[in-house]
């Protein structure tokens, strides 16, 4: 009689096979491990506490949607699964011939999805066992013998389709950047995956820090955490020092309060309530004029510029030309775009030229590196001014002229997906700031927010109204004193 076949528990009580998991503070991992996989759970007690539920799965479940805190092991424990699943599961009998069973790990970039596949490498190194059936190494793709491939994937939907998926690994899926031609990037992904999954019947694991109320994980965790939703999706919720006991408690101590809210979300694995979508796509949706890229310019019209500009190594470089309409509204008239990396010089002899053609000598611009806007931009006969407004404050005077309609955008899907995803959120003192989300960027968006406020007339930032009502309330106050002391002393009365 064939032995059994080894569980995930079973190797990890064998050094052999998984050295390093056989201390006492992997069992909050064992339990989950254990739940996933269906297998008795260490420890029930435990397994209720991440998981809301009474009863542990007694079978395999078909997603896993892991929120946990920050150093909590998270791609050690994904790893760890992508190996059990190439190594210890046998595929043969579902694929074609010639065909490979995939274990797709997945992250908003290749080189944070690198960082789980090194620790891929590592557990297959450490093990004899394992190590065996190796066949070839790269960067990207470790190939095994048992013709199941472990392969680096981004997060996009077009990658993952068309594989024989015997599982997917998504890594902090609630940081996935945004993908420029999608609407919903995460959601996307995952739908393109579960058909993948369907014919080896992998599991679809998520293992991720939470961040803000939205997305596929927040959608995750709202059905099914708990009793509740399908039984086949397990959604497990536990803090950093839950999963990892050997993490300061000064280190989370210490991050609670300096930002109790994202301390909250990056330790004990809160989603976010202060963070919120800043402007609805259909918002701006019915401000874009749909099939109009760019408005030449019109030698009548009198025109305003907003640049972000940028080192030339990260960021973008952003160029934003707009115009007043007879009715009020802002028009968007151009945006340029040079992603990095790139040359600040050549870049900004470029978008000197263009402002020229729409007779632009004066740029407005944030305050970024210094003096060297100004210079650059003067050689080229064009006047570069810091802006006023900081880049919040610059959004937020933008999206009355976005919620009421009088602003016209230029059909670009890139800048409608950087004003999109936008989120508003409650900083230190509790004064509300707008900025782009983890691994988002907004340099488009900056430009364009910045042109059309120039272009509008924008009113004071809420800062300076509350100031300017202060010192009004003040002075009042002050001349009623003035008042009633002249009356005072010269016997008048008060009333």
């Amino acid at each position: 009689m064939p032995a059994a076949p080894l569980t995930i528990l079973d190797c990890l009580d064998r050094p052999s096979v998984f050295p390093g998991f056989t201390d006492p503070s992997w069992t909050p991992w064992r339990t989950i491990l254990a739940a996933v996989f269906g297998l008795p759970v260490p420890d029930p007690e435990l397994f209720t506490h991440l998981t809301n539920r009474t009863t542990p799965p007694t079978d395999p479940v078909r997603e896993a949607w892991i929120v946990a805190g920050r150093r909590a092991g998270k791609s050690r424990i994904a790893a760890l699964i992508g190996v059990y699943l190439a190594c210890f599961r046998d595929y043969s009998a579902r694929l074609a011939p010639g065909e490979w069973a995939v274990i797709a790990v997945i992250a908003a970039d290749r080189a944070q999805a690198r960082t789980v596949m090194s620790y891929v490498v590592g557990l297959l190194d450490a093990s004899p066992l394992l190590a065996r059936l190796v066949t070839s190494t790269s960067a990207e793709c470790v190939e095994l013998g048992t013709r199941v491939r472990i392969e680096v994937h981004t997060c996009s939907y077009r990658s993952v389709r068309g594989y024989s998926l015997a599982g997917a690994i998504c890594d902090e899926i609630a940081f996935w950047r945004s993908d420029e031609s999608s609407r919903n990037p995460d959601s996307e992904v995952i739908a393109a995956l579960r058909p993948g999954l369907a014919n080896l019947r992998g599991p679809l694991v998520a293992i991720s820090s939470p961040y803000s109320r939205k997305g596929a994980l927040w959608q995750a965790h709202r059905r099914h955490f708990g009793a509740k939703g399908d039984p086949g999706v397990l959604v497990v919720q536990a803090p950093s020092r839950l999963l990892n006991p050997s993490l300061p408690e000064h280190v989370v101590a210490d991050a609670l309060a300096d930002d109790p809210q994202a301390a909250a979300a990056e330790w004990n694995a809160q989603f976010r309530s202060d963070v919120e979508t800043f402007v609805s796509r259909e918002v701006l949706d019915a401000c874009t004029d749909l099939g109009i890229t760019e408005r030449p310019p019109e030698p009548s019209l009198r025109y305003v510029a907003f640049v972000d500009p940028s080192g030339g190594s990260q960021d973008s470089m952003a160029l934003a030309v707009a115009h007043r309409a007879e009715d009020g509204s802002a028009v968007l008239d151009l945006v340029r775009e040079v992603r990095a990396p790139l040359s600040p010089e050549a870049v900004t002899a470029d978008f000197c030229a263009l402002l020229k053609a729409y007779n632009v000598h004066e740029v407005r611009g944030d305050r970024y590196g210094g003096s060297w806007p100004q210079e650059r931009f003067a050689v080229h006969g064009v006047t570069y001014r810091s802006a006023e407004l900081v880049k919040s404050d610059l959004y937020q005077a933008a999206l009355p002229l976005f919620t009421s309609g009088r602003a016209a955008l230029l059909d670009l899907p890139r800048l409608v997906n950087q004003l999109a995803a936008l989120e508003r959120r409650t900083g230190r003192g509790g004064r509300g700031v707008v900025d782009h989300g983890p691994g988002q960027h907004d340099d488009l968006a900056n430009a364009v927010a910045g042109a059309l406020v120039l272009v509008s007339g924008r009113p004071e930032p809420p800062f300076l109204q509350y100031i300017r009502a202060e010192m009004r309330d003040a002075e009042a106050t002050a001349r009623r004193a003035e008042v009633a002391a002249y009356r005072r002393s010269h016997g008048i009365p008060l009333t």
